[in-house]
This record gives C-alpha cells, structure tokens and sequence, in this order.
C-alpha cells in the first residue's frame, strides 16, 4: 500500500459519505492538490479493495463515478489513469476548415464589415481612451447596462437595470455562478449531453455533477424531481435553445414543468441560453417562468463571433446580482471597457442586430448544405443553428470515426466531450460555422458523407 492510499483508507474509515462517492472525492481532492497529476495510474480494482479494506462493487463503482466526473480514463488492458483537471487544447491560429470549435459563421457580406469597421472606428474617435484603459466598476457602466437590456428584450422584457451585469463571456459567469451556489463535494444537476466547459468548470471546483437523461423535450422532469428529493442539488444548470451539442431545444411544456420543480424546491436555475437569440421563434425563457430562482445569461460569442467576450447576465434580484457581482470581480476583476464600448455601440446604432441577421441567414444555408449530405444519416440540423449531431451506426466508432475525419483536416468532437453519465452515444457535433468558406463547408460535408456512406473502405483504416 502506497501513501496515497494509506490516506483514502484513513479518510474512508472517518467519514460516514458512501465510500464510493468518498473515493471518487479522493481522487478528485488528490488532483487539485497535486498528489496526483494527468497519466498516473492508479490500482486496479482487485488490489484498491483489498489496501481499503473495500468490496469489489465498492471500488468498481467509486471508479465509475470519478470517470463520470471527468476525472480518470479505464482502457482494457492497460489500466485506468488520471486523465487531469483541463485536457491540454492545441492553440490554434483561427484559420482552416475547423469543425470542432463550435463558432458562428463569418457572413462575406461587404456592407455589413464595413459597417462593423466604421463602428469600431468610431468607438476609438469618439471616447477618450484613457477612460477605456482604466478600472471600472464590475458589471459595466450604465450605458453598458442599458444595452444589455436593449439586447435581452426579445427574451426578458421585464429585466431592470439593477438585476444586469455586464460579464467577459459566458464562462466566466459560469464559473463564478458553480463557485457561489455549490461547494467541493456538493452536486449540480445538469443535462447528460452538455457543454464541455460545465464540465471543465466542475472539475475544477471539485463540484459533483448529477446527469438528468433525456428525451425529444428536453432533461426529464421526473427525475429532476427525485434528484432534488434525494440528492438535495444547489442548481440546475441547463442549456434549453439549440442545445450544445445535440441541437434540441426544450419544449415550452418541459420548461414549464422544471421551473415548476424548481420553485417547489427552491432549486436555482441557470439558464445558459448562449444560442437563445438566433431562432426567430422560440418558447418563453425559464427566467420568465421562474425569475425569483433564475440567472439569465446570454452574449455575443455565439451569435456574433467568439472573440467579443461580453456576456449579460441577469440574476434573480438586485441583491444577488451584488453578490454575484462580488464573486465575478474576484475572479476576472472587470469585462474589458474597450470591448463593452464596441459591443454597446453595436447594439445601440443597430450593427448587432444586423450580425445576427446575417448570422441566421448564413447558419440557414449550411443548414441547407448539411441536409442535403447527411439528411439520410439522421443528423440533427436546426435551420437558424451552426451546429449538428450526427448519431453513427455500428459500422463506426465515434473514436474511429472523429479520429479518420481529422486525418483528412476535417475536425469533428465525439460525444464523450459533453457526456455527463459516463454512458455517451454513438454520436459526433459538428460545427458548420468559423472562418470556412461555403465552398469548404461543402467539401467537408461531402467528406463526411462519403465516409459514412463508405465505412469499410480501404482508406477509413484510423493509423
């Protein structure tokens, strides 16, 4: 018995948490200490039960609950290791026919870049730039604020100023939000298809996710509802408007019926409605549904482009948007001013508006693309999105798959980046939108189609 595990056996025997769960906090405390790092190998199930005194399910299940956490990767044969807090990301130069990262299109729409140039033009010659490079307050000026609200009508039309905080992106309130409403060790119920970042996020904290399945509306109420009976979760965290990755959008009926759980649970909700502005038509936020419990937060990084980091959120009262505001200034002391000004001018004269326009109406002709090519395959192809879900059959493995695509410059991300239960599907996303050209959008969907059209193909063998 090493050292490691002569400090879970003592842990295990103080403490009365169910010794699988208590495993997998082990593991999880063993990184963010250090302890342990990304590729250590850990015991196999046999030798850990017996240095922990522990029956074999016991361990088996501790093991299945830190992989579900993000935390650790069994391979047949080789072991199960440490898989780390944040998987290392290549840093890319933003060129090429890139499908994995999932950003908007870029519309070659002259008048509108002109437009844009001329904005933020304007922003520099018309503000004195030594108020853009010192501190402000957290959360934006007034003006600023005022334009968030502008921005969130279509959506919160009863949203004041004093419950709004301008935010740099979506993650970092995020971040902030798990960091407020849960500690180590406390749970989060979330969609069992999200986005990475939840989960990177969740890690980091040392936060429990709890998987909620499911269905053609959205995560199933009931068992959202046993969730907050038994588990006693700090939020929900969902994603409801063309879901990343699976492009659904939850029903306004399901909606309903988990704002319903929520505020018989006094449950907080936070509604990550990052793609909520390009459908035309959609059903009511939840933060209509259930404001007194709801933290509304949307931005520009997937409507306009990914690199305008500003975000709005709205909390539940002026109060908790204080704290809120407290947690985030802790965190990232300030979104940028130059960049809110741009973002305030674009809403204001009207730019942002017609982005999104463009946005929409070039998403719709991918769309169009996709569903020619993969229409047959099931794809999941929302006509105002930029993303798709590919469901594969047996012929594929998502790894194989994903990992052929690559060989051919064509990125795609298997379903177990957004697997919350451990148990992903045999599914991939792929991203329509970035710096590719119609033309290279097209090639890589016909790409696409012709591997899944010819599986056993010689060339399909994954070196």
């Amino acid at each position: 018995m090493d050292k490691t595990t002569q400090h879970w056996q003592k842990r295990l025997e103080a403490s009365d948490k169910p010794a699988y769960l208590l495993l997998a906090d082990l593991i999880a405390e063993d990184i963010r200490t250090g302890r342990l790092t990304a590729r250590d190998r850990l015991p196999t199930l046999r030798d850990l039960a017996a240095d922990l005194r522990l029956n074999y399910t016991t361990v088996a299940r501790g093991y299945a609950e830190a992989r579900k956490r993000g935390l650790i990767d069994s391979r047949s044969g080789t072991g199960t290791f440490i898989r780390g807090t944040s998987p290392g990301v290549p840093l890319r130069g933003g060129g090429g026919a890139e499908m994995s990262m999932n950003l908007p299109p870029e519309p070659q729409d002259a008048a509108l870049l002109d437009r844009m140039q001329t904005s933020a033009a304007r922003v520099m010659r018309d503000t004195a730039s030594y108020d853009l490079l010192r501190y402000q307050d957290f959360g934006g000026t007034p003006r600023d604020r005022e334009a968030g609200m502008q921005w969130l009508r279509a959506r919160i039309p009863d949203c004041r100023i004093d419950q709004l905080l301008v935010c740099p992106g979506i993650h970092s309130v995020l971040t902030a939000l798990f960091s407020q409403l849960a500690r180590p060790g406390e749970l989060i119920c979330v969609e069992a298809l999200t986005y990475p970042g939840v989960k990177a996020i969740a890690t980091q904290l040392g936060i429990q996710l709890h998987a909620l399945p499911l269905d053609e509306e959205g995560p199933i109420g009931e068992s959202f509802e046993h969730a907050c009976k038994t588990l006693k979760p700090k939020a929900l965290c969902i994603n409801p408007t063309l879901n990343n990755p699976t492009t659904a959008t939850v029903s306004r009926a399901r909606r309903e019926a988990l704002a319903d759980i929520a505020l018989r649970y006094a449950i907080p909700i936070i509604e990550d409605d990052a793609y909520g502005l390009l459908p035309r038509q959609m059903p009511p936020a939840i933060a209509t549904l259930a404001p007194e419990l709801t933290y509304y937060i949307t931005g520009f990084s997937k409507t306009l482009g990914a690199g305008l980091r500003n975000a709005y959120v709205r909390s539940p009262s002026a109060r908790q948007s204080q704290r809120l505001a407290g947690a985030l200034r802790a965190t990232t002391v300030m979104a940028s001013p130059i960049t809110n000004a741009l973002a305030t001018l674009w809403v204001e004269d009207g730019t942002a508006d017609a982005m999104l326009q463009a946005v929409r109406g070039e998403s719709a002709v991918r769309q169009a693309m996709a569903a020619r090519h993969l229409g047959a395959y099931g794809v999941g192809a929302p006509s105002e999105g930029f993303h798709l879900w590919l469901p594969l059959s047996s012929a594929w493995s998502t790894v194989e798959f994903a990992s052929y695509l690559r060989s051919q410059n064509v990125g795609v991300v298997a379903s177990a980046a957004f697997s919350t239960d451990g148990a992903p599907p045999e599914a991939v996303r792929i991203c329509l939108g970035g710096p590719m050209s119609r033309e290279a959008c097209d090639h890589a969907l016909r790409l696409i189609a012709d591997t899944l059209a010819h599986p056993l193909h010689p060339h399909a063998t994954v070196m």
